[in-house]
């Protein structure tokens, strides 16, 4: 039996942060599939039984059920020793750049993602906005990157796996990537760590499993 659930579904970036951190730390969970797209969160019973935010990602373990994706990844960090900060200086460090990503950089690639590919809402002045605003973001990020391999410095951390989840959606994020030289070097130091795993392959899109 697993030893975390994680409530979930394949086309979401922030359930991908803890799922990429589940694998990342070879722990045994089992991903729920979460029936978004049907209203599945803003039905009455997910939210008074699971999380009343109405989102995913949601992970249990251990009697906890913890919701926000960066709260968890700090939770999985405490537990497993991995990913973490080794100093009052690099939790800070970490969590200035989670909180840039909820604002900035995941907030806006997360919207714009959503209104073009799933709303099909075709571009509109909001979507202009929002594609600007992810883009100065990325600039930001990408010249951060220009002399350290991570977010914090040499090795990844939680703020790395927060900050890349949406990115490997590709052409989804209808953001070129092409122009972020050091955003794309960095995806492949991610990509590279033993256990990384697409967000199709590792969360379900559908009742089941995740394809493998």
């Amino acid at each position: 039996m697993a030893n975390y659930k994680l409530y979930c579904m394949g086309e979401s970036g922030n359930a991908y942060k803890v799922a990429l951190m589940l694998d990342l730390c070879r722990l045994s969970w089992e991903a729920v599939w979460v029936d978004f797209f049907h209203g599945e969160t803003r039905a009455p019973e997910f939210r008074s039984k699971l999380n009343e935010q109405g989102e995913v990602p949601v992970l249990e373990h251990g009697g906890k059920r913890l919701s926000q994706s960066g709260v968890i990844l700090d939770y999985l960090a405490e537990i497993t020793g991995k990913f973490g900060a080794k100093s009052e200086d690099e939790r800070r460090e970490i969590w200035r750049w989670i909180l840039f990503d909820n604002h900035k950089f995941t907030a806006n690639l997360a919207t714009l993602r959503y209104l073009v590919q799933f709303a099909k809402t075709g571009e509109t002045p909001v979507t202009e906005f929002l594609r600007a605003r992810a883009i100065n973001a990325m600039k930001i990020v990408d010249h951060h990157l220009g002399d350290k391999p991570f977010i914090i410095g040499e090795r990844a951390t939680i703020a790395d796996l927060s900050m890349v989840g949406y990115l490997y959606y590709g052409d989804e994020l209808t953001v070129p990537l092409g122009g972020f030289v050091n955003i794309e070097r960095w995806m492949d130091r991610v990509k590279a760590l033993p256990g990384w795993k697409h967000p199709y392959d590792v969360m379900p899109r559908k009742p089941g499993k995740a394809a493998s």
